[in-house]
């Protein structure tokens, strides 16, 4: 297999690397910055240069590779102030002896430019400093600064080569800061020519937003990420987002996530929202999208689960507010740590910012639910293009971190899809609507797609309550859809309907009921006077039974007293 196969297949056994512990830039690098050799890390002034350096030094000695901070152009002094507060354990590290600071004095008024000159005594003082502490790493910040005294740029030239090989002769890992030029990366345009791995970074500003942006121009004898990775720089230090988009190979869950609503869970195949899936709200402004992202977090949290609420339009305590009227109380889950809202303008960050921020809390808080309220308003610092890759980077982190997403968006009136236009990204997709019918304004949800389970195709009409959200049966009549008061009035008749069948059927059954008893009164009656007759007849039987036998007595008597001759 060729290197360039075996850079290809990913593996790093050709080029040891040093892990540089800034978050996020390691993955990009596959591993770090290349181990005993010199890394350039250019860019304009203010875009984290020395603060990317310092970052790389004292992870190193939180890792147990003394480092060497050497800086030309601020005191000691002044970078421990300026770094104290990211770094915490700095002066500790200082105290151990894993970081030393050196402080080159170059003022250009105190040179006085005679003839050659090279960088022995330099080289001699880095020795010791790297003797030292036993550094494995170096910082030089900033080097033009080292040759700004002079004129003679042929020598420069050579002079930054010859610095460049003898940091990669120590084997020091080295990191030097440089000032972008004109028309090439750095100032002299040489130094990126002899640097094994360089690094820019740029703080554009669009729409009068800025973005800090990291880019690696080379790096010899390594793959490596080729585009353009938003930084943050924050009271935490550096953090890189290292995704372009993570790619589809995330792993998938079976389990479900309740919506809050029972009926809603009813229509999403009886169980709710697949866990780790990406779920879009759309609606026109005020059919309740909001109303229902909170009642979804408020579920969660009841099941003990974790919620992060980045809202762009309502700060935290308007939220608490307006949903308590609809009896969703979200601050006993703030205060038990269970929820944690984000609330910042879109226009605070430009929206590389915005997706390093999400990342980062996520990161840090480890959400099972992710709600962002609303997307849509995200076009306000960016184009729809950029709005749609931007989310559909954080749709794949937070698949791959399997957090169920929650995202609100606002459509225009008369169109379902929002104004970002990012449906298609989503696993699931419900509309809501306000219906003007009869003078009245009726809210309905519609779920347009979910995918991997058998949803319901009925919109449903959905009332904002004192209770929360609640989603009414599906209407059976013969009349289609029916919203509102026109919903009522028909259930109302349709009741009345039914109760009129009702009581002519009890009508009906009562009159059978009154002729059964009629007719078995008169089958009494028939069977009592037939009784009497039969009473009779037998009486009268008897009689005339007992006139024969005294009859017959009575001719026998008188045949005995007349000496009749004797029958045979």
């Amino acid at each position: 297999m060729s290197n360039v196969e075996n850079l290809l297949n990913g593996d790093e056994s050709i080029l040891e690397k040093t892990i540089t512990g800034i978050e996020g830039l390691d993955d990009i690098t596959s591993g770090g910055l290349p181990q005993g050799r010199p890394t350039l890390v250019c860019g304009a002034a203010g875009c984290g240069k020395t603060i990317f350096a310092m970052e790389f030094i004292v992870h190193g000695a939180e890792m147990g590779e003394p480092g060497v901070f050497v800086s030309f152009e601020e005191s000691i002094e002044d970078l421990k102030k300026n770094f104290i507060s990211m770094n915490p354990n700095l002066n500790d590290l200082i105290d151990q002896n894993k970081i030393s600071f050196d402080y080159v004095h170059i003022e250009r008024s105190e040179i006085e430019e005679t003839g050659e000159y090279d960088l022995e005594g330099l080289f001699i003082r880095l020795g010791y400093a790297i003797d030292s502490v036993g550094a494995k790493r170096i910082v030089l910040d900033t080097v033009e600064a080292l040759f700004s005294g002079f004129s003679a740029e042929a020598l420069l030239r050579a002079e930054l080569r010859r610095l460049f090989q003898w940091l990669k002769n120590k084997g020091v890992t080295a990191v030097i800061t440089g000032e972008s030029g004109e028309k090439t990366l750095t100032r002299y345009g040489l130094e990126e020519y002899v640097a094994d791995c360089v690094i820019l970074l740029n703080n554009p500003v669009v729409n009068k937003i800025t973005t800090r942006n990291l880019r690696i121009v080379k790096y010899r004898g390594s793959a490596h990420g080729t585009n353009e990775y938003p930084f943050l720089i924050d009271e935490k230090g550096i953090t890189v987002l290292p995704i372009t988009s993570i790619g589809l190979d995330h792993h998938v869950s079976e389990k479900h996530v309740s919506t809050g609503i029972e009926r809603l869970d009813s229509m999403m195949d009886g169980k709710g929202f697949y866990k780790g899936s990406s779920v879009l709200l759309t609606g026109n402004a005020g059919t309740g999208k909001s109303s229902f992202a909170a009642q979804f977090v408020d579920a969660a949290c009841r099941n003990g689960e974790k919620c992060i609420y980045f809202a762009f339009e309502e700060s935290p305590e308007q939220i608490m507010r307006n949903m308590k009227s609809i009896g969703l109380d979200l601050r006993q889950w703030v205060d038990k740590g269970l929820l944690k809202f984000h609330a910042t303008r879109p226009t605070l960050y430009g929206l590389e910012i915005h997706l390093v921020t999400l990342y980062q809390l996520v990161n840090e808080f480890i959400p099972d639910i992710v709600v962002i309220d609303p997307i849509s308003n995200l076009i306000t610092v960016g184009s729809l293009d950029d709005v749609k890759s931007m989310l559909m980077r954080l749709i794949d982190f937070l698949k791959d971190r399997k957090v169920t997403s929650l995202s609100t968006s606002l459509s225009l009136m008369g169109h379902i899809e929002s104004d970002v236009g990012v449906s298609s990204l989503m696993d699931t997709w419900i509309d809501l609507r306000s219906r003007e019918n009869n003078g009245e304004r009726n809210r309905t949800l519609d779920i347009i797609k979910s995918r991997g389970m058998g949803h319901s195709n009925q919109l449903r009409e959905f009332l904002i309550t004192n209770n929360g959200i609640e989603v009414e049966d599906v209407y059976i009549g013969p009349y289609g859809m029916l919203t509102g008061s026109a919903r009522i009035s028909q259930i109302a008749l349709e009741k009345a309907q039914k109760l009129m069948r009702q009581q002519e059927v009890e009508r009906k059954q009562r009159e059978i009921e009154r002729k059964r008893n009629l007719m078995e009164v008169q089958i009494a009656e028939i069977k009592s006077k037939f009784e009497a007759e039969e009473e009779e007849l037998e009486r009268i039987i008897k009689q005339e039974t007992l006139k024969e036998e005294i009859l017959e007595k009575d001719q026998v008597k008188m045949a005995k007293i007349r000496k009749a001759d004797k029958e045979d």
